[in-house]
């Protein structure tokens, strides 16, 4: 038996971090299932009395609610014990680390005196005499920054300090530098680079806008420095600082980077130290984005029209790596794109997106990548090089937000399994601090409604607790200044455009499921307010007191159902999906306040629930069970959301069914009804027409894309044409992951994950067995530890099943398996055998 793994506030080892509601949980392996007793300790780092000690968990608790007064700056020791009544069977450490938190910053924004420099570089040489014990880095820079010392790029993280809505709160970054200065009686040169990025760079919806935040780049860090002999010395940006303008020329989200490496770093001056107030400054919630992985050249392609053009076999995002062996003064011209057209390189999807890295060449062999910029990209074609290109000297850094893989599946049909990697490579495309729509054209914004539909998949997917703790703060930060409101994307950019249904209802959504998933009551916490002024909008400004009526709506956004080609709403009423939403959103808000203690309002917004859902039922169901609205979605909804009285269950779904047949048992949904449509016919004993419709090949469906070689998952069912030409549709992404929702539907049906309690601690397992699949293999890593899933149904007259499982530590497992006969099961390698 041993602990293998602690997580502080779903996160390892964090430093700098806000940790509010602070929550320590942890993992057990062990071979036998066996009571223990599980006690947490913690000490500051001189470790002679502890800080906090708890009493002992029961046995299937794995997560420690730690009430501890928090001091600023400081390193805690974590030590977790498991007993066998009062002997100790093993233990496990960890740390955490604390940032500023509300300290007050000594140190001064700087800047250069000149706004239109496109790369600030701030500078200062310093001197320590003395061994150093601890150093630590607080800073935050605006719009992106990098800092620098001795010439060694600090931390391993890349556009810090992330997005946010800026003028409300910028992220403090917290670095351990304490190696950066292992050398004394020496100069150190420390340096900060800076460009306009999200805050002050061309960005926004259909283009974007500049200076949305502010018109200025600037800095602002602290460097402590801890001596062995005890003293301290804290070094801060102020007036003794340099600054001059760095060797990128040009460079923005959308625009890419230009970098000229034959420029001399020179004229430096003083900085002009600005007197703004520090009180935005916070410690960080973004999780590090960071170069996850790197992909090499499958292949260097000549294209018909005399292209030199790369291929990494793989849509994604990040950027161009490449080792630089051209003369001084060669201008390398690096374009990017998704796909190609008739063998030549394509870039048109991109709209206003230049999307491209200029290099000049200062004649030094070195690897060379841009710095404050992202890509979306499986091909790059490169002009201007003089020398032949050689594979080895490419590779694509893939990057994103830091999370754990928790989640895959795979089966027998490679098909199935390549459109399950490119649900999960959309994922790592765009889970890029914040949850964007797409990585590669003029928009890349946090839209919410993609990331409120893909939520739960998100979770299998990844550990996105914290991801989305930060996400739900960009949120509720847009609602306080909008009276409820949610924007369409957050941040929102300065367009305050929304309040639409499914898209604000993330405010709600996102927040409850990840409760749901990872059992934490902290992101309720924090957005309680704002999950309950969004419900609250949506009471003032509907028409219909207890149906939402009267108000812009996505509708079923890119349905197929539609009577007119041209709108994209799809056939679904748009107040009947306005409706559903609302009635789920009240009824997440009751529940929310149930469980923190809010004992009027869980009574009012149930009641509010409660009405909303006794008056949909009398506008859209008849009392015959017969649904008003004959599309995939409202049929998907009404079962989903249950809103259909038991008795009448049955009807509704026979004319699910019939929908399908009259459609060729071919998907018409959109945004709102994909996620749920196979789930509900699944649930509702219609799994073999689920199963039908997820391994239709043609046009509309999920292998319609695989077959026509996408590696991510696209915006549109058909964003690229039969004879493989791209959809001219302007809006035409093949890097968006919302309709990879389907990916929920096979961890529950598929892998059998069909229903959990709260946080995993009970899971009933029933995979739906379909011979079109017969054989499964994947795993969930749930708050608990991995649950992992491999079955065979055997190629026999009795189709005999062969299921092994491995069952954390501390879940319950409840065993149901439709419609298996002779099944031969094993769970953590002990057999059971029967029907």
């Amino acid at each position: 038996m041993e602990i293998s793994q602690i997580l502080i506030n779903h996160m390892i080892e964090p430093i700098g971090f806000q940790l509010n509601d602070l929550r320590i949980d942890f993992k057990i392996q062990a071979d036998t299932f066996m009571p223990v007793k599980k006690q947490l300790t913690i000490w500051t780092t001189d470790k002679t009395l502890p800080v906090y000690q708890t009493e002992e968990l029961p046995y299937q608790e794995n997560y420690f609610n730690v009430a501890l007064n928090l001091t600023s700056r400081t390193r805690y020791q974590i030590e977790i014990s498991l007993l066998d009544e009062d002997q100790i069977i093993t233990t496990a450490q960890t740390f955490f680390e604390t940032g500023k938190m509300h300290e007050t910053f000594t140190a001064k924004w700087i800047a250069n005196e000149d706004k239109n420099i496109q790369n600030t570089l701030f500078k200062k040489e310093i001197s320590l005499n003395k061994p150093v014990e601890t150093a630590r880095l607080y800073m935050t820079g605006l719009g992106l920054y990098e800092t620098y010392i001795d010439g060694q790029k600090v931390g391993d993280e890349y556009l810090t300090p992330g997005i946010t809505a800026y003028d409300q709160w910028v992220q403090v970054q917290t670095y351990d530098i304490t190696t950066a200065f292992t050398q004394i009686d020496r100069t150190h040169e420390l340096l900060i680079s800076t460009a306009d990025g999200w805050y002050k760079g061309n960005y926004g919806f259909e283009g974007g806008q500049e200076n949305i935040y502010g018109d200025w780049q600037k800095a602002i860090a602290e460097y402590h420095i801890t001596y062995k002999d005890g003293t301290t010395e804290r070094i801060i940006t102020d007036a003794s600082w340099q600054t001059t303008s760095g060797k990128i020329t040009k460079s923005a989200i959308y625009y890419g980077e230009d970098l000229d490496d034959q420029i001399t770093l020179e004229h430096w001056q003083p900085v002009v130290v600005l007197e703004e107030e520090t009180n935005i400054l916070q410690d960080r919630l973004s999780l590090p984005i960071k170069v996850k992985e790197y992909l090499p050249v499958q292949l260097i392609i000549e294209t018909p029209a005399q292209e030199q053009v790369l291929d990494f076999g793989q849509n994604q995002a990040g950027w161009l790596a490449f080792y630089n062996r051209e003369p001084k003064g060669t201008k390398l011209v690096f374009q990017v794109g998704e796909i190609l057209q008739e063998g030549n390189f394509y870039r048109d999807n991109l709209r206003d997106a230049r999307a491209a890295f200029v290099y000049i060449s200062d004649g030094e062999e070195k690897w060379v990548r841009p710095h404050f910029t992202y890509y979306g990209y499986r091909y790059v074609k490169i002009e201007g090089n003089t020398r032949p290109l050689q594979a080895n000297d490419y590779k694509a850094a893939n990057i994103y937000s830091d999370m754990r893989l928790t989640g895959s599946i795979e089966t027998e049909n490679p098909k199935v399994n390549r459109l399950f990697q490119n649900v999960i490579w959309g994922q790592k495309s765009n889970f890029f601090d914040v949850p964007t729509d797409c990585p590669q054209r003029d928009e890349r914004l946090g839209w919410t409604g993609d990331a409120e539909v893909f939520s739960n998949t998100a979770a299998f997917n990844m550990d996105v607790f914290a991801f989305f703790k930060k996400y739900a703060k960009d949120i509720a930060v847009e609602q306080k200044q909008l009276d409820g409101l949610v924007p369409m994307y957050a941040p929102s950019m300065g367009n305050h455009d929304g309040g639409a249904a499914v898209w604000g209802d993330a405010a709600t959504i996102i927040p409850w499921n990840m409760y749901q998933v990872y059992g934490d009551t902290a992101i309720l916490k924090q957005n309680y307010p704002e999950m309950k002024a969004w419900v609250d909008y949506i009471g003032r400004k509907t028409e219909n007191k207890n149906l939402w009526t009267g108000t812009f709506q996505f509708g079923d956004w890119l349905a197929l159902d539609g009577e007119n080609p041209a709108l994209p709403t799809g056939k679904t009423d748009e107040d009947f999906i306005a409706s559903v939403y609302y009635y789920y959103s009240s009824q997440i808000v009751a529940e929310t306040a149930k469980l923190l203690n809010h004992i009027e309002d869980a009574k009012n917004y149930a009641m509010l629930a409660k009405q909303i859902k006794e008056t949909i039922k009398k506008e859209y169901i008849t009392e015959t069970g017969r649904l008003a609205i004959d599309t995939q979605t409202a049929y998907a909804l009404a079962l989903h959301f249950d809103l259909i009285p038991e008795n009448q269950i049955e009807r509704v779904v026979s004319d699910l069914v019939i929908r399908l047949n009259k459609d060729n048992d071919h998907l018409k949904t959109g945004f709102v009804g994909t996620p749920f449509i196979c789930q509900v016919l699944s649930k509702y004993g219609q799994h073999k027409l689920a199963t039908k419709i997820f391994l239709q090949e043609d046009f509309p469906s999920w292998l319609y894309a695989v077959d026509l070689g996408a590696t991510t998952i696209w915006e549109r069912w058909n964003s690229v044409e039969p004879d493989g030409s791209m959809n001219t549709e302007g809006m035409n992404s093949l890097n968006h992951y919302s309709i990879g929702a389907i990916m929920e539907w096979g961890y529950k049906y598929l892998l059998g994950l069909c229903d959990h309690t709260v946080g995993y601690k009970e899971i009933v397992f029933s995979p739906h067995f379909d011979y079109r699949l017969k054989h499964v293999n994947g795993h969930f890593d749930t708050p608990y530890g991995e649950f992992a899933v491999n079955y065979q149904i055997e190629a026999t007259i009795d189709h005999t099943i062969k299921l092994n499982l491995q069952v954390p530590f501390g879940i319950t497992t409840h065993v149901d398996l439709p419609r298996a006969e002779n099944v031969a099961i094993q769970v953590n390698d002990q057999l059971y055998q029967g029907g």
